[in-house]
């Protein structure tokens, strides 16, 4: 029973790796926040867009851009309209519906922006958009195995990366893509090192990494959030510093409670890392009552997950009815998302009127 009862939270864990999973995926991603530093243009209306997509408002994001760009580049709109199907996916990453066009949203951003180079070689920001346009690529090619393509298009935005540097050094932002990349070069395991090998990609240093991704996070405005989901990663699997990856989680949900997300790895940490089945729990009903107030993205998918991580942390603490109440909500309402929910609920479920008949 106990090794049923822990699927949720272990199925909940793996979707971290899909973001955590080696180091090019995570140097991507941190090339997609738009800095507020000189040199870059309209920062302040991209960073408000960036909030938006953090804050999973996905409905408010088309419009949102079309008033942006312009003045903000046409290209900068493109990448933050592929980072919002991106995270959209993250959110649910179990289904496949938005794979195809994320795929199409990215090969023309990917082009537009290469073409914006090709145009203005000396611009430091056309080489910085270029390196975020592969980032939601290949994040998404982690996510779904594509390991060797996504290593040829990480080496794409290391290269960059680097090319936005050499033509405008204070691009702190690009700094702590840079450091994601010393810092997961440094950690990889062996697979993701090999393919840096046949990539003749150099080597890494895990502490010059991570001194230049907390440099550049305390130097930016618009990166501190997606600086602290990246870091959050670096802690828990790394660095073992569960209550400094918590700490961050909190401050993240605080600022964006209506992206499920941060509060379901909120309550996976107390569970996973300090085997705090109440703390767990009390973060699960915390995101029941979000969903009951309509204030958090996808009410119905979010109200299932929390359902199913709620039944399981019950279970935990010996509270076996109520944890068969919540899995009979999950079973009757026949959802078809997440993917596999409701078989995972009627399992549980049915081991649950066992454990209370023993």
């Amino acid at each position: 029973m106990k090794s049923v009862a822990r699927d949720w939270c272990l199925v909940a864990e793996r979707r971290w790796q899909a973001v955590a999973a080696w180091w090019l995926a995570a140097a991507a991603i941190l090339a997609l926040a738009t800095p507020a530093h000189a040199g870059l243009t309209e920062a302040p209306r991209l960073a408000a867009v960036y909030d938006t997509i953090l804050g999973a408002r996905f409905a408010d994001v088309e419009a949102q851009l079309a008033r942006t760009c312009p003045p903000a580049p046409r290209e900068a709109c493109q990448e933050l309209g592929v980072v919002s199907l991106w995270w959209q996916i993250l959110l649910n990453p179990e289904s496949r519906a938005l794979d195809q066009k994320l795929n199409a949203a990215a090969a023309a951003s990917i082009a537009s922006s290469d073409a914006w180079t090709r145009r203005e070689p000396q611009r430091a920001e056309a080489w910085f958009y270029l390196a975020g346009s592969y980032a939601p690529l290949v994040q998404w090619r982690v996510l779904r195995g594509e390991r060797l393509a996504a290593a040829r298009e990480g080496k794409k935005i290391k290269d960059a990366l680097e090319h936005a540097l050499q033509l405008d050094p204070t691009l702190a932002d690009a700094y702590f893509g840079i450091g994601l990349y010393h810092y997961y070069a440094d950690v990889a395991p062996l697979y993701a090192k090999l393919l840096r090998w046949l990539l003749l990609l150099p080597g890494g240093d895990r502490e010059q990494g991570l001194r230049e991704m907390l440099q550049a996070r305390a130097r930016g405005e618009v990166l501190r959030g997606e600086a602290d989901f990246q870091l959050h990663v670096l802690y828990l699997w790394y660095e073992k510093r569960p209550k400094d990856a918590l700490a961050l989680l909190e401050t993240l949900d605080a600022q964006y409670p209506t992206n499920p997300l941060f509060l379901e790895r909120i309550a996976d940490v107390h569970e996973i890392y300090f085997h705090d089945s109440r703390a767990s729990a009390a973060a699960w009903r915390a995101l029941l009552d979000r969903v009951g107030a309509n204030r958090v993205f996808d009410p119905r998918t979010t109200e299932i997950r929390a359902r199913l991580g709620l039944a399981s942390e019950l279970l935990r603490l010996n509270d076996v009815d109520a944890a068969i109440a919540q899995l009979q909500i999950v079973v009757d309402a026949r959802p078809s998302e997440p993917i596999g929910a409701r078989e995972r609920a009627g399992e549980l479920l049915r081991d649950a009127r066992a454990r209370k008949h023993f």
